[in-house]
């Protein structure tokens, strides 16, 4: 059973996580099931997989939210995201980007920062919701940048972006999959990619980091992991199916059709990346005071 924290079709997340059944099952010669469980953000379904046997046949795709967002946004969430899982293989990354509405008189993120240091909390940036990673994309923003500006969470990155376009809302951070057909087509403006290298889907973008804002970053990431105490040599299987599938040709093109990137990491490398994670985002929320039941 490969788990979903996600609704069918609801996320770049479920389709990779499909993808990644598929071609397990393909190449272990055994059915991998996905088995969408949506809630509470993603910590319902994470859930679910912190509590299932270490046997293997139960597997989350892990996203950040709920690994590394959710214990410091959550007061209640019913695992520990360092103690209760057993990482297997970081898969891909989705890039973030920061862009303007086509009213905001900014081309960059300097000029970005100066008209919102000009007017403190007239500007305005959106979200996807309170928690989620546009939400701290842009809380990391004003305390990188030190400026004042006032968060819209909205139900969903869709109706975020219609009002970015509308110019009633003047900052949006998000992944680059959703906006990439409208920055292509001039409709939205990007001040910058929320990466540390920039992205090969759009390399013309400059990050934030070389722009001024030293190490900014803030990537979705699509992983496995298993339960708690699951087996070395269990882990190890698994990982090694999914470092052969992530070098097909086949999985390459299907995760940049999804506007992702393949950033294979191994179950030491990935574990170290959550804890980082973990700590990084810990930080941005207490200082926006950001909480949910």
């Amino acid at each position: 059973r490969l788990i979903v924290p996600f609704s069918p079709g609801s996320s770049t997340n479920d389709i990779l996580g499909r993808g990644i059944a598929q071609r397990l099952t393909q190449h272990l010669g055994q059915q991998v099931v996905v088995d969408n469980r949506p809630g509470a953000g993603g910590t319902s379904g994470s859930d679910i997989v912190a509590k299932a046997p270490p046997d293997g046949y139960t597997l989350l795709v892990a996203i950040a939210g709920p690994l590394t967002v959710a214990p410091a946004v959550y007061k209640h969430i019913g695992y520990d995201a360092t103690r209760d899982f057993t990482a297997v293989a970081r898969v891909a990354t989705i890039p973030y980007v920061m862009v303007v509405s086509n009213t905001v008189a900014a081309n960059n993120v300097k000029e970005l920062i100066a008209l919102a240091k000009a007017k403190p909390g007239a500007m305005s940036f959106a979200s996807s919701g309170v928690g989620g990673s546009p939400h701290l994309c842009g809380e990391l923003f004003k305390t990188t940048a030190a400026v004042d500006m006032v968060h819209v969470p909205y139900k969903g990155a869709g109706v975020a972006t219609t009002d970015v376009l509308s110019g009633q809302i003047h900052m949006f951070c998000t992944g680059l999959t959703a906006l990439t057909a409208l920055i292509k087509a001039g409709r939205i403006r990007p001040v910058g990619m929320a990466t540390l290298k920039r992205s090969a889907l759009m390399p013309d973008i400059p990050t934030l980091s070389e722009q001024g804002l030293k190490d900014f970053e803030v990537t979705s990431w699509t992983g496995i992991v298993a339960p708690a105490k699951t087996p070395r040599p269990i882990v190890q299987k698994l990982y090694g199916a999914l470092a052969k599938i992530t070098q097909t040709e086949d999985m390459k093109a299907f995760v940049q059709q999804q506007g992702a990137e393949m950033a294979l990491l191994g179950p030491e490398a990935f574990a170290a990346d959550i804890k980082s994670d973990i700590v990084k985002w810990a930080r941005v929320v207490k200082a926006a005071k950001i909480s949910q039941e």
